[in-house]
Formats: structure tokens, sequence, C-alpha cells
């Protein structure tokens, strides 16, 4: 029997992920996610948060994937198997996911944000939710097993999923990287990956393709922490505020941000929902400890204005870490700045972006914008406080060499990014429209 591949979201474009991978009549879907520039635009909401909305209104805005071009295979579904916790991977399962009989299988990490993400919205989804450790494997039907293998990322539990068939193994790596010295967690799991590749059972490779221009290795999070030090702890900021905004999900960088405040002899305080949702959802799943630490995390408007008083009257004692790193109108940094809550930034005062802009349109302007008051102010900002937790160039060359796929499929790029993963193969190898497939939402690939 042949497999058949459709690429449902995220192909030709970053983000919405889904595809839908089919072997005699049994299907597995791959991530769920929304669109986050789409989806920002239609909701102004921070860019780690999900809001309860019509499915019509978020694929008319094209902020989650088209799911109706599979409708004949939605009885077919057996699982809907999440590689990791970030929104474009994960934030459309509320939104999609109870049209199949199906469970949703993913890292407990990724579980405990979801089962958050649900409980915040009243959202009840009729699916079982089933959490699977990275590096392990379970027995999906009579024909297919789902095997996860520990990758690094900018969130935490980030695996390569791998499904196991009688035609063949398709593996599916979107969103990660190979961080050989990472802050949070071990380093990826090569000894897997060099097995399923040794296997010769590797049918086809989905892969990311985010960075595939970049020729050179990714750099570890430990560069990043670094980087951190210099500013936290480099800078004098003695009677001064200090405020960081980074990803909700990076955990790895709260972490570290959370150490060196210490250092400070600072407390540390997380502002906005999608802080305390991955927050909690770290600490529900073991992943790591903040409130033990002594971390107060405010997560409701009334919670956030009582903090704010005692934050203004003692802004030389705190580390204060909030949302809007893409300079989102409904995010803490921007309220902040358009003084909707007591707490007021001053000259002088440290505002950090622990992060990049994630380049689309809208971010741009509301960056553009958020920028533009903070200098008004007179805050000292440093901004770029961040490496990526995605693959480049010669890691995704490492990940082909060790898998040794029989097809190649890039994904999570638009074209440029896709023709550079095309490129890839070709020095590797791979024959354009034989081995290596460019595909764009809404393809149907067979492969016998």
């Amino acid at each position: 029997m042949p497999i058949e591949i459709v690429a449902i979201g995220g192909y030709g474009v970053v983000g919405r992920n889904m595809t839908a991978v089919r072997i005699n009549k049994e299907v597995v879907l791959l991530d769920c996610g929304i669109h986050l520039p789409n989806y920002i635009s239609l909701t102004e909401e921070e860019a780690g948060d999900v809001i309860k909305l019509d499915e019509k209104k978020l694929k008319k805005a094209g902020a989650v994937p088209q799911d109706d071009i599979i409708k004949d295979w939605w009885p077919e579904v057996k699982a809907l198997v999440i590689s990791h916790a970030h929104l474009d991977h994960i934030g459309a399962v509320p939104y999609l996911a109870q049209k199949y009989d199906a469970p949703i299988i993913a890292t407990p990490f990724a579980c405990a944000v979801l089962q958050s993400i649900c409980k915040d919205e009243d959202i009840k989804l009729p699916n079982p939710i089933r959490p699977l450790l990275p590096n392990s494997q379970i027995k999906l039907t009579e024909n297919i097993t789902l095997q996860f293998v520990h990758v690094t990322h900018s969130t935490p539990q980030t695996v390569i999923i791998a499904i196991h068939t009688p035609e063949g193994i398709v593996a599916y790596g979107c969103d990660f990287k190979l961080d050989n010295s990472p802050i949070l967690g071990k380093k990826p799991n090569y000894e897997a990956l060099k097995a399923l590749g040794d296997s010769g059972n590797v049918k086809a490779l989905i892969l990311e393709d985010l960075y595939a221009k970049d020729s050179r290795k990714m750099p570890s999070e430990a560069i990043a922490k670094e980087m951190l030090k210099d500013v936290m702890l480099g800078v004098e900021s003695k009677g001064k505020a200090v405020v960081v905004t980074t990803f909700s999900s990076h955990i790895a960088r709260l972490t570290t941000i959370v150490d060196f405040a210490q250092k400070l002899n600072r407390k540390v305080v997380f502002l906005g929902r999608s802080l305390a949702k991955f927050g909690y959802a770290a600490e529900d799943s073991g992943v790591a400890q903040f409130t033990s630490k002594g971390v107060k995390i405010m997560k409701y408007g009334r919670q956030v204005r009582r903090a704010m008083q005692e934050l203004m009257d003692n802004r030389d004692k705190y580390v204060i870490v909030m949302t809007g790193h893409q300079g989102e109108p409904k995010a803490m940094l921007s309220k902040i700045v358009q003084n909707m809550y007591p707490f007021r930034l001053k000259s002088e005062d440290h505002v950090i972006f622990s992060s990049n802009v994630i380049p689309a349109e809208i971010n741009f302007k509301n960056r553009e914008k958020l920028d533009a008051q903070l200098k008004n102010i007179g805050v000292r900002m440093f901004t770029d406080i961040h490496v990526s937790g995605h693959c480049a160039r010669e890691d995704l060359r490492d990940v082909i060499i060790m898998l040794k796929p029989k097809h190649l499929l890039p994904i999570h790029g638009e074209k440029p990014m896709n023709d550079a993963m095309i490129d890839l193969g070709e020095e590797q190898g791979y024959i354009v429209g034989k081995t290596s497939h460019a595909l764009h939402e809404g393809m149907h690939l067979v492969l016998h």
C-alpha cells in the first residue's frame, strides 16, 4: 500500500502547521497550529495566548488550518499527534480537534499547555488527551506505532515524531534545533535518530526549513544565557526598574532570567496570561519550578492591578517579566506604555527584549509603534537578546544524513526557505520532483 501525505498547513507559509499521513485507510494528523500573524491581526491578543473564537471566522482569516480538504478522511483519523507546545503547532487543537474521534497525543508539557488553554476558555474537548514522554513509543493500531525522539527547541519536550508502518517510517521534524549544551533538559537523542536512519526504512522526512538558507550551525541556548548575563548583571541597574519580555513558552529562558534576578537580589514577577499559562504548565509537568523559587505569577487583571503599586513603590527590588515582545496591543508591555496601569516606566529604566521579531508585517508595525513609545519615555532598550530555537542549514544537513530518508519534504517556511531546503536536498543527492517535494497547502503526495 502507498503512503499518502496531504499538506494541510505550514507548507509555503510559516505557521498554521498540520499534515495528514494515511496508510491503508488509517490517518495520523501531525500538529494543529495557528498562524500567529493572522491570529494577532484578528484578535490583538498576546503572541502566546489563545481565546475562544468561531472556527469559521478563524478559517476565513487564515488563522487555522483548512482541514476541510481532508473531510473524507476525518472518520479514519486514529490520532492527532503534537510535536511540541508552540501555538503554531498546538494552538488550533481547541478549535478543530472535536471533529475527530481520536485521541490527542503529545508530551506531558504540551498536554499541560493544551489543558490550560481549554480550562481558561471553558472549551470542552471530547478527545482523550494522552501524554507520551520523549524517547517513548506507543502502538496506535495494529499497523501503526508512534515514536517520540527527543530534540531541543525553545520550548521543553520537543520531539521528532516517527510513524512506523509496514510501508516504512514517516519522520516529522517541524521546529527544533540540535543544541549540545541546552540550559534545560538533555541534548538531542542522536542515537535514536541514527538508529532510524540505519534501519534503511525512513520513507519520508518532513523537515522544517525556516533557516535552511543560513549556512551555519545554530548557536546554543547557552549563548543566549551569556547575552542575558551581560545585560542583566553587567549593566548597572541600581535604582532602576528592570523589565524583561520574552516568549512565554521559552521555559529555559525564563529559568535563566529568574536565576540572574536572584543574583541581583531582586524578586521576580510574571505578568500576563500567556506567561501564567506556560509557567504553570511547566510546573504541572515537572519541567521547571518558578513559584517555589519565589516567583509571583499574575494571571488575571485584578491580580496585576493589585501588584502594580507594589512594583511602582519598589521598582528597584524586582525583575518584572511581562508579555509584549511583539508589540501586541493587548499585551502587558503595551498596556503599561499606554498608562493603563499604575506602574510607570521612567527614563533610564531597563527594558530587555529577549526575543526576535517574528517576521510579519503586523509584528513589525506593532513593534515600531512600541519602540517609538519606549524611546519617547527615555528607557534603555536592549533588543535581540536571543538565539533561535531552529536548525540552521548545517544542522538540517546533519538530520538528513542521520535519518537517510528516501524522500524529503520541506515544511514551515515560505518559498525562499522551501527553495533553500530543496537546494540542500540536491546537495545530498535528492532529485526534485522524484525524491524531494516542495508541497504547497492542499497538495496530495502519494509515495509507493
